[in-house]
């Protein structure tokens, strides 16, 4: 009938007998800008490729994946932060399959790293130094036990000595800003400069409400 050929054009139409094989990805290779833009997503038949230290590397810092943000350039960030991007690429690297390299600023034309990659590999070295050792001048202060609830709010306490805030050492090293921390002093310690009482807290209260 009719009704049956249209059916059965349908279905030949939508469902091939014979579908043609995936596309593989591309073997390992290099790739410009404009050839790795054609593996976005928006063409069933390629891979999605990513390039990491390539196109958008400091979107994995920033977040931002749109405008200014889309950019290749590390320029400003500080070794923690480049150390995140490398993370990323090490993490892919375990992860996902290895197709190539994008030639620009960290790969040149024959896909040797270039200075840049070199320099941005060697500041994420740094970075990981300066982190391990503000871990380990952070872990001769006890850090303040802390806990958040609807009816009380944030609280942090110490089983044994007083909260003070405390800048954290190196931090303006490891991200260009100054922060600070809760560590637990005791009494006799509590003369120290740079030591700053909770807003509302008493000198000696070991419960600090925020």
């Amino acid at each position: 009938s009719i009704t049956l050929l249209l059916v059965s054009l349908l279905l030949m139409r939508f469902f091939p007998l014979n579908p043609p094989p995936p596309t593989p990805p591309p073997p390992p290779g290099l790739f410009t800008a404009q050839n790795l833009a054609l593996y976005n997503g928006t063409d069933d038949g390629l891979p999605i490729l990513l390039a990491i230290l390539g196109d958008a590397s400091r979107a994995f810092v920033s977040g931002n994946f749109t405008g200014d943000g889309l950019t290749d350039s590390l320029h400003g960030l500080s070794s923690t932060q480049v150390k995140s991007v490398v993370d990323w690429r090490d993490f892919y690297f375990k992860t996902y399959i290895f197709v190539g390299k994008l030639v620009g600023r960290y790969y040149d034309s024959e896909g040797n790293p270039t200075k840049y990659l070199k320099g941005a590999e060697a500041k994420a070295a740094r970075g990981a130094q300066l982190m391990e050792k503000q871990k380990n001048e952070e872990a001769k202060l006890p850090t303040c036990n802390s806990r958040w609830s609807q009816e009380e709010g944030s609280e942090v306490w110490c089983d044994n000595g007083y909260p003070r805030l405390v800048q954290r050492p190196l931090e303006m090293a490891i991200t260009g800003k100054v922060s600070k921390r809760c560590a637990c002093f005791t009494e006799d310690e509590l003369n120290q400069p740079g030591l700053e009482v909770y807003e509302g807290c008493d000198h000696l209260s070991k419960l600090c409400r925020l």
